[in-house]
């Protein structure tokens, strides 16, 4: 493994502002096999009265900060856990919300092609807690549609702890109820849901990255089962850099690509860059990627072709890069509470920026089917 190369800010375009339309809205950014916005990250909001602002996103493509017209509430964008809504995550775009009320809702506010005139916000069934859990903390939400609005969407909540919930929001009844399961092995209890499209099944990989869950809702209702890992093609790692790895906090991501069919687990490796106020900023210090097969084969690997990784506090995602020119191949994204950054799996390399204050709203929104109804967006100067 290359050295790591830390602490320099992801390389960015100066350019003046300029006001375009919808249709070059990100010039070269556009998905080349169909109209769609390239991934981007939210930035944040200038604000423009009655708690509004608007919207300001980061492409992964032009690589720039781009303001546009699109009004959001600020308590969204720049929550703090403090107030009355706490943001959870994010799925295709859709934006959890959690209220004192204890109503989980699904939004489409940071959706950046989605209407500010009549915004989406669809309020889930009151959480049920099963004994010995909680629904306060939630570990992450996964759709199993682009949107909840689908007759046939399953949202599952992952909560911390042992609680997995499920439910189908626009089946049809007037009074959605959730599914509740309770984990029994403790190596879940901290991990991400996310859902698998190739086998229509939501999967959580466990703590360590030991096992794979996966629940069949559509088919067997409350079927699960277990995969083991077994890893293959380990790459070589010098003492120094071994030693590094074993003093890092390790999580594990699983991510889909709907281009290929394939299957990933990443692992991501963070340790603390400094402490402020008493509160430590973790940094990303390295990631491995492994592909998976159905007989629980990890096998590592350090080229993923085509392909682009999204991690961030959304469900992660992938994209083939030459679907959205100005994205570069076999590069994992990374967009957290503290840092923003982009590795390079070919040469471990890693080029990162640790935020001084911290990221508002850290999510990367997957790319999204726009209209070119007349929409109206201002570049600015990026630093």
């Amino acid at each position: 493994m290359s050295q790591l190369l830390l602490g320099q800010p992801p390389k960015l375009c100066l350019r003046r502002p300029v006001f375009v339309r919808a249709s070059p809205l990100l010039c070269n950014g556009l998905s080349s096999s169909s109209l769609q916005s390239p991934p981007c990250f939210i930035q944040g909001a200038d604000p423009c009265g009655a708690d509004l602002g608007k919207l300001i996103i980061y492409t992964a493509t032009e690589r720039t900060f781009i303001h546009l017209d699109k009004k959001v509430p600020m308590d969204l964008v720049y929550n703090d856990g403090i107030d009355t809504l706490v943001t959870i995550g994010s799925s295709h775009g859709w934006i959890a919300t959690l209220k004192d009320d204890g109503i989980l809702r699904l939004q489409d506010d940071l959706n950046p092609v989605a209407s500010d005139l009549h915004p989406k916000r669809l309020p889930l069934p009151p959480l049920v807690t099963l004994p010995h859990c909680q629904t306060r903390i939630i570990t992450n939400v996964s759709l199993s549609s682009p949107s909840p609005e689908e007759q046939d969407c399953i949202v599952a909540v992952k909560f911390l702890g042992p609680q997995l919930s499920f439910c189908r929001p626009a089946a049809g009844e007037s009074n959605p109820e959730w599914i509740n399961i309770r984990i029994n092995n403790p190596c879940f209890f901290s991990s991400r849901v996310m859902f698998s499209k190739k086998d229509d099944m939501f999967r959580i990989a466990g703590s360590g990255g030991h096992l794979i869950g996966s629940w069949d809702l559509h088919k067997h209702k409350h079927t699960s089962k277990l995969l083991k890992l077994q890893y293959h093609n380990l790459p070589k790692l010098s003492d120094s850099e071994r030693e590094l790895l074993h003093s890092c906090c390790t999580s594990e991501h699983l991510v889909e690509s709907p281009s290929t069919g394939e299957t990933f687990l990443v692992k991501q490796y963070k340790k603390t860059d400094e402490i402020v106020k008493g509160i430590a900023r973790l940094k990303t210090q390295s990631l491995m990627v492994f592909k998976l097969d159905d007989e629980g084969n990890a096998v590592y690997t350090d080229n993923i072709g085509d392909l682009v990784i999204f991690l961030s506090k959304s469900e992660p995602f992938c994209v083939p890069a030459s679907s959205f020119p100005g994205l570069f191949h076999s590069k994992i994204y990374l967009y957290d509470v503290d840092e923003v950054g982009i590795f390079n799996l070919s040469k471990s390399h890693y080029v990162s920026k640790i935020y001084d204050v911290g990221c508002p709203a850290p999510y990367y929104i997957p790319p999204q089917n726009i209209s070119l109804g007349g929409l109206s967006i201002k570049v600015c100067l990026s630093f």
